[in-house]
């Protein structure tokens, strides 16, 4: 499966808004590089927390329940960064809309400038025919306090183009992800948790209102 180059990327996969390949000092790099793009991480985050409403805090991705986490929009609190707790993690969105082409699966890797601080990116690959936000989790593995600033670069997308269309895509499929707008917390078909109902199943809305506020006093120490 050969590997996308900057002018196949422009010409073959659907990026809103697609940025280039330039220098901006003072920011962490986004846009089409040589032989992938690298996205920017939005302004709304959900940072986990291990206070609850009661009894011991466990995630469990068939019961993901709101009091697990807190939510932050640096649009709203006027910051440009967050701060993610020591041992912890944040989801978050990506800027960008991506439409993956049938023909093409799309990983994702992180980027050095927050690797080499020991912040973890993790995004499951973009399936052929997958459209939307990407949801993407970001690990403090420090015992310190860690910053991510919005609305600049977060992670490396590379495209592979298969030598065959496959049979299946992600869109042939219905997948329970597809053409989401935002942030999107776990769902696992036939399971019903907190949240709403898309085309039979139930999940958390990407911006419930039972969400928590970003001036709760469950926010943990240090995040903004």
């Amino acid at each position: 499966m050969p590997v996308l180059s900057d002018t196949q990327i422009r010409e073959l996969v659907h990026i809103e808004p697609f940025a280039s390949n330039e220098k901006r000092p003072g920011v962490v790099s986004f846009g089409v590089s040589s032989y992938g793009y690298d996205v920017r991480v939005g302004t709304k985050f959900k940072i986990f927390t291990n206070a609850t409403s009661g009894g011991t805090a466990v995630v469990d991705p068939k019961n993901f329940t709101n009091d697990l986490f807190v939510t932050i929009d640096t649009a709203v609190t006027g910051r440009d960064h967050i701060i993610i707790p020591p041992n912890s993690f944040a989801l978050a969105e990506t800027v960008e809309e991506i439409h993956v082409p049938r023909d093409i699966l799309a990983i994702c890797v992180g980027k050095s400038t927050y690797a080499r601080c020991g912040i973890i990116v993790n995004v499951t690959p973009l399936e052929p025919e997958w459209r939307g936000k990407v949801t993407i989790e970001i690990s403090n593995t420090t015992p310190l306090p860690a910053k991510i600033y919005a609305n600049e670069g977060i992670a490396q997308m590379v495209f592979l183009k298969a030598d065959r269309v496959c049979s299946i895509s992600y869109a042939d499929k219905k997948g329970k992800y597809q053409d989401q707008a935002g942030l999107t917390l776990p769902m696992v078909d036939g399971i019903r948790v907190d949240g709403i109902t898309v085309d039979g199943i139930t999940a958390l809305a990407p911006n419930s209102a039972s969400s928590t506020p970003c001036c709760s006093s469950r926010v943990p120490a240090g995040a903004h």
